[in-house]
C-alpha cells in the first residue's frame, strides 16, 4: 500500500488549519463532543467488537475498555480543551535591537504529529482535540486491539470536521498493519514529530527505527517512600489508591520502598490492597513482617526481577532500606523518570527527596495516580513525556508548540 497519499492529504490539511480561526476551531471540538455523546451506543458497540478479541484476564482490558462514564470523562476533558486559551501566537520574547530592527520570538505549531498508541481509545480523542487546538493536524496510528473503537471515534470526529468545511484529514488515521507504522517512522520531510504511547516495547521501537524526532512518553516504573516518619493512615490511603485505582495506566504504583523502623506498620499500610487481591513479591525483611498479616496466595518472595518492572495489573513489590539514602538509590537505579513519590512528615527529608529525585513528576504525600494532563489543570494530555528536551511529564496544549524568530526591520543592512 501506498501511505505516501495519507501523508500527502495532511499535510494539505495543515495549510487549512493553519488559517482556522481560534473561535471555528473551538466551536468545531465543542460540536465533535456533542456528536461522541449522541453516539455513545454506537461506540460502545465498537468497542465491544475490541473487547470481545481479548482475554478478560489481560491487564490491557481495562485500557481498552469503554463505558458511558469514560465517553463522558473524555468528552468533558474536550470541552476543557476548546475553552483553554490557544497556545499558537504567544509572545515569547521581544526585543528592539540598538540598530532598529524588532526581533519577537513566536509560539508556532509543529505541524504534522503522528502518535502511535497502542489498546486505549481515549487517546485518540485526548491527541485530537490537543492537536487541533493547538494548530496541528493529527496522524493517528492505532494497535489492532482497538480497531473498531478508534475508527468509530475517527469516523465522528471526520464526519464534524467536514460538515464544517475543514478537512477530515486534519484527524487522519492509519491502516492497523505494521507496514504502516514503519511508513509514518520514515516521513521524513512531511511529519514534523513521533511521540509513542504505550509499553516500554513499543517506544524502544519507535526510538530505535525513526528517522524523525521523537518524544518519548508512556512507561512508568512508579515508586513511593513510606519513611521513617511517615503518617500511617495517610501512607495506606495513598498506597491503596496509587496501586488500585487504575492498574492498567503508566501513574500506577509498582513499587513501595519502605523504612525498615516502620516494618511493624507494613500489614497496616498494605491491609487495603487484599480487597483488590494485589499480589505482593516483599524483599526478605518485608515478606517476615508481612507474614502471617497478609493473604499467603497473595505473598510471595521477591526475585531481581521483581523490581524495575511495570507490572500494569494486580502486582506490586515491596523493598526495605535503611535509610532515606537508600530509598533514593533504589530509584535512581530503577525509575522510569515518570512519577515518583514519598510519603513523610518530615520536612528536611521531604525537601531532599523532591530535590534530589530525577524525574517528570515528584511528590510529597499524594498518590502518583495525579499524574495526568486534566487532573494538571491541561485539559487533556498527548502523553506523559519521561524526557527531558523540550517537554517533560503531561504534555498539553503549550507542549504541542515550536517556534519561530520574527524579525522586522526598515531596510537595515549588516555591514
Amino acid at each position: 500500500m501506498d501511505y505516501l497519499i495519507y501523508f500527502i492529504k495532511a499535510q494539505k490539511a495543515a495549510s487549512v488549519l493553519s488559517r482556522l480561526p481560534e473561535e471555528k476551531a473551538n466551536e468545531i471540538l465543542l460540536s465533535i463532543g456533542e456528536n461522541i455523546i449522541k453516539e455513545t451506543n454506537y461506540i460502545l458497540s465498537e468497542n465491544q467488537k475490541d473487547l470481545n478479541r481479548m482475554d478478560i484476564s489481560d491487564p490491557k482490558y481495562d485500557r481498552l475498555k469503554l463505558t458511558s462514564d469514560r465517553i463522558e470523562g473524555m468528552v468533558s476533558d474536550l470541552k476543557t480543551v476548546a475553552h483553554l486559551p490557544s497556545p499558537i501566537g504567544r509572545i515569547l520574547n521581544e526585543t528592539v535591537r540598538l540598530n532598529g530592527l524588532k526581533i519577537t520570538k513566536r509560539s508556532v505549531p509543529f505541524g504534522l504529529i503522528g502518535v502511535i498508541f497502542e489498546s486505549r481509545p481515549n487517546v485518540c480523542l485526548d491527541v485530537f482535540s490537543l492537536c487541533f487546538k493547538s494548530g496541528n493536524v493529527c496522524i493517528l496510528k492505532g494497535g489492532s486491539d482497538a480497531e473498531y473503537s478508534v475508527l468509530a471515534l475517527v469516523k465522528i470526529i471526520q464526519e464534524v470536521l467536514n460538515s464544517c468545511e475543514v478537512p477530515g484529514e486534519c484527524c487522519t488515521l492509519l491502516p492497523v498493519e505494521r507496514e504502516a507504522t514503519a511508513a509514518l517512522l520514515n516521513a521524513e520531510g512531511i511529519v514534523d514529530l513521533i511521540i509513542p504511547r504505550g509499553s516500554r516495547g513499543l517506544i524502544d521501537y519507535v526510538r530505535k527505527n525513526a528517522t524523525i524526532p521523537v518524544i518519548e512518553t508512556g512507561a512508568g516504573i512508579c515508586h513511593t517512600y513510606f519513611d521513617v516518619d511517615g503518617n500511617k493512615e495517610i501512607g495506606q490511603a495513598i498506597i491503596n489508591n496509587a496501586k488500585t485505582r487504575r492498574v492498567s495506566v503508566c501513574n500506577a504504583l509498582d513499587c513501595l520502598i519502605i523504612h525498615e523502623e516502620r516494618l511493624p506498620d507494613l500489614a497496616f499500610l498494605c491491609d487495603q490492597l487484599k480487597e483488590s487481591r494485589v499480589i505482593i513479591y516483599a524483599d526478605e525483611k518485608a515478606y517476615q513482617a508481612l507474614s502471617g498479616n497478609y493473604p499467603e496466595d497473595l505473598l510471595q518472595h521477591a526475585t531481581a526481577e521483581s523490581f524495575g518492572t511495570e507490572f500494569l495489573d494486580y502486582k506490586m513489590s515491596i523493598r526495605t532500606v535503611t535509610c532515606g539514602e537508600e530509598a533514593l538509590e533504589h530509584i535512581a537505579q530503577y525509575s522510569s523518570k515518570h512519577s515518583e513519590c514519598i510519603i513523610s512528615e518530615n520536612p528536611e527529608t521531604t525537601a531532599l527527596f523532591l530535590n534530589l529525585v530525577d524525574a517528570a513528576c515528584v511528590y510529597e504525600n499524594a498518590s502518583t495516580a495525579f499524574t495526568d494532563g486534566a487532573q494538571f489543570g491541561l485539559g487533556a494530555e498527548i502523553g506523559i513525556s519521561t524526557q527531558k528536551l523540550h517537554a517533560r511529564g503531561p504534555m498539553a496544549l503549550e507542549e504541542l508548540t515550536t517556534y519561530k524568530w520574527i524579525i522586522q526591520g526598515k531596510g537595515q543592512i549588516r555591514k
